[in-house]
């Protein structure tokens, strides 16, 4: 909160050096609409911006201010000379309070009332506010704020940087040089690529600088219209240009607090829908290509583009059109028409006019575009593409028919050659598909899309496998040249339009370079890996068996099993010497952590390891494959396994029996590093009989107790444990047997019964 608050305070800064004069020049052209509007966005911000960072009294003064401006927008009210007063002096006071916050100093808030009452253009109140000089004094701030324009230069010198300091160790390994010069050019490639990385970080930001405040603005805006409303935030280590991050910020806050407000309904009205009772508010965002995609959906009502249009009709600003012959995706673009509101009152959140234009104004102007997605009663999705505009990526060169082109090394799955029938090329009818181990997927002739070669798919002798939004494909290429570290730039529009590029790069050879943008490439080659589409002209719904998405993989034993996506942090690969068995079990050394391992399978002799990092809440461990495969629907249908253990139960995929690894199995009390000090104590009296000791132990503590085989003085035990069948009294004793027919007894408990055993157990630590 501390960072948010900072650049709250440093943003405001920057405005209201400007506000003042901008109001003046209002105040002596008041027809300038232009200027109007952005006074009022500025308060709008503010206000927006006080609800998540508790700010009552800066809330308070800018929703007066706001009301003001709305009525001279609407043309209620006049901007004479008392109202141009009263606002300045509420920008005055704004400014006071901005910097009594930064210098932690309290600031009185008497006169506020006076400030707000001046508002209402009355001249002898306006006359004493207008005499009050404002006394914020400017404070030493704890950030430097540089152009961005000097960023790009900086990283254009360190490109520059990197280029030549290559150049001279290739002009070195080409002759006898000096050993000592050896050793100083080290030295400054050290140097050179510790500067690169930190002039790059300082462009890049993760976007959960971003999203780190919704939780508190979602909670907030939804107690102040009596809503409850769920947030799930996910991709909030996806990186972004700083400026881009400063730019989303107002755009995010009027989509989120519109999507509370108009679009996710009340309790009652979800209940008579058969919703349930708390909406659902799903904020992620994405890298694809050369583009970060920031998705907000909800589970509301949609847009009601029927009630837009008798809207616009009705406020007169259809403009002669007949807005009803529009087709659906035209009608849901009203939408952004300026001063359009879908509230019939207005309130501290909406029905002013003021949001989805002013949002697609600021993302248009940062080379963005929004898109909706609508499905009435059902929700809405606003899917926001900004460019990514610098940024430093690993890459794989590739060569096609004589040219280079670089492939983000994330988007590569594979790299194989063309052989035997694990690896092959076939042609159905005209269309060619690459088979790579059983796996059949779609094989795209990159030197025919791209122009520089005739197409031959079936005389391609490597193939890259690229995973793409949905789903894999193939492509066709001659070789793989290096692997590097690019600095990638837009190209010029006229590049970027074709939609197959996501910018270029001078790698260091020197000569420029495209990079391929993977996902632009399978939309011009027409594969569609959308599982469903939303079409105008539905047909009625047909029940359909529930499914859920979960991961097809081929695990280390050379089964194929599945495990549920939603509890898949990512997937990546590791070294092999990153996992150790320490401390009784195996772990994994990874991000700087220790987290658990866990795998069906041997993972010696393996170079590498590919894990998939399960992660739900607090809980996370690592579980290690051979390789994933796809992603697929499970059915609701599965045959559970007759025992307690990794395997949950087995289903049918495409003819297949998959086994479905346990959440509980891999997330559970066994996956823990440790018992917890204030477990339930177990005793083990193993006098005579070490077996208890010996195989019983694992088990209570997997169940989350503390075992031990001797008391401390001061602690007494919950359960003692026991093969003695002397018949001494204690409520606390559990007796083991080696008899079958002790299955459901209630004097004794058969000790290779583990459910009895643990009932047992759990019913003397209730009773204790």
């Amino acid at each position: 909160m501390d960072d948010l608050l900072q650049e709250f305070i440093a943003e405001t800064r920057e405005t209201l050096e400007a506000l003042s004069g901008e109001i003046v020049a209002w105040e002596s052209a008041p027809e300038d609409r232009a200027r109007l509007d952005a006074i009022f966005r500025f308060v709008h911000t503010v206000k927006g911006s006080c609800g998540f960072l508790d700010l009552p009294r800066l809330a308070r003064l800018s929703h007066a201010a706001e009301d003001v401006l709305a009525a001279v927008r609407s043309g209620e009210r006049k901007p004479d000379a008392p109202l141009v007063t009263g606002v300045l002096a509420i920008v005055d006071r704004i400014g006071e309070i901005v910097e009594a916050i930064d210098a932690g100093t309290a600031l009185d808030d008497s006169g506020e009332e006076l400030l707000i009452a001046a508002l209402d253009g009355s001249a002898e109140v306006a006359a004493p506010v207008a005499q009050q000089a404002p006394t914020n004094q400017r404070v030493a701030t704890r950030s430097v704020r540089l152009s961005t324009e000097l960023l790009d230069r900086m990283m254009s010198g360190m490109s520059d940087m990197v280029l030549a300091r290559n150049e001279l160790a290739r002009r070195m390994r080409d002759q006898q040089a000096d050993p000592a010069i050896e050793a100083a050019l080290d030295r400054l490639s050290l140097t050179v690529a510790e500067m690169r990385d930190t002039v790059t970080r300082t462009r890049m930001q993760k976007v959960d600088a971003l999203f780190s405040a919704l939780p508190r603005m979602v909670r907030d805006t939804a107690a102040e219209v009596g809503k409850s409303v769920q947030l799930v935030i996910e991709g909030a280590d996806v990186e972004l240009d700083r400026e881009m991050i400063e730019m989303m910020r107002d755009p995010l806050v009027h989509i989120i607090r519109n999507s509370i407000d108009h679009g996710i309904e009340t309790a009652d009205e979800r209940r008579a829908k058969g919703k349930r009772e708390v909406g659902r508010l799903v904020v992620s965002a994405r890298q694809s290509g050369n583009q970060i995609i920031i998705e907000i959906a909800d589970d509301g009502r949609g847009i009601d583009t029927d009630r837009l249009v008798q809207k616009l009709t009705a406020s007169g600003q259809s403009r002669g059109r007949d807005l009803s012959a529009l087709n659906e995706r035209a009608k849901l673009d009203l939408i952004f028409e300026p001063g359009l509101s879908t509230k019939d009152e207005v309130t501290a959140i909406s029905g002013r006019g003021v949001g989805m234009d002013v949002v697609r104004a600021n993302i248009e102007q940062i080379g963005g575009r929004i898109e909706l997605v609508n499905a009435l009663g059902r929700g809405l999705r606003i899917l926001i593409h900004v460019p990514l505009t610098l940024s430093i990526i690993p890459a794989i060169v590739i060569g096609i028919a004589g040219q280079r082109f670089a492939v983000t090394r994330q988007a590569i799955e594979e790299i194989v050659h063309v052989g035997g029938d694990a690896i092959r090329i076939d042609l159905l009818g005209d269309t060619a598909a690459a088979t790579v181990r059983d796996r059949r997927m779609p094989l795209v002739d990159l030197g025919a899309l791209l122009g520089l070669a005739p197409a031959k798919p079936a005389a391609a002798d490597m193939l890259a496998i690229i995973s793409a939004s949905g789903g894999s494909f193939a492509v066709a290429v001659d070789s793989v040249l290096d692997h590097e570290e690019l600095v990638i730039k837009p190209a010029s529009p006229a590049v970027m339009a074709t939609g197959i590029y996501a910018g270029q790069t001078l790698p260091d050879s020197g000569s420029p370079m495209l990079l391929l943008d993977c996902a632009g490439i399978a939309a011009e080659a027409g594969i569609n890996f959308t599982r469903d589409a939303v079409v105008e002209d539905e047909e009625p719904e047909t029940a359909v068996a529930p499914t859920v998405d979960a991961l097809l993989f081929e695990d280390l034993d050379g089964r194929r099993r599945a495990v549920p996506l939603a509890i898949i942090d990512r997937v990546e690969t590791v070294p092999a010497d990153t996992a150790r068995f320490s401390g009784g079990r195996m772990r994994l050394l990874v991000d700087g952590r220790i987290v658990p391992l866990a795998s069906l399978g041997d993972i010696a002799k393996r170079p590498d390891l590919a894990v998939l990092r399960i992660k739900d809440g607090d809980a996370e461990v690592a579980y290690a494959i051979a390789e994933p495969v796809d992603i697929v629907a499970v059915p609701a249908d599965i045959v559970p396994s007759v025992q307690a253990g990794p395997i949950l139960g087995v289903v049918t995929i495409d003819d297949e029996q998959i086994e479905l690894i346990d959440p509980q199995w891999l997330l559970g009390p066994e996956s823990g590093d440790s018992i917890q000090p204030g477990a339930p104590l177990c005793l083990i009296d193993s006098e005579g009989d070490g077996w208890i000791a010996t195989f019983l132990k694992p088990v209570l503590e997997a169940a989350g107790y503390r075992v031990a085989t001797k008391a401390e003085a001061d602690e007494q035990p919950m359960v003692i444990l026991t093969t003695d069948d002397s018949g001494r009294r204690d409520d606390r004793v559990v007796r083991l047997s080696n008899d079958r027919r002790d299955i459901g007894s209630t004097e004794r408990v058969y000790r290779y019964d583990r459910a009895g055993l643990l009932a047992a157990v759990a019913k003397r630590v209730e009773a204790a």
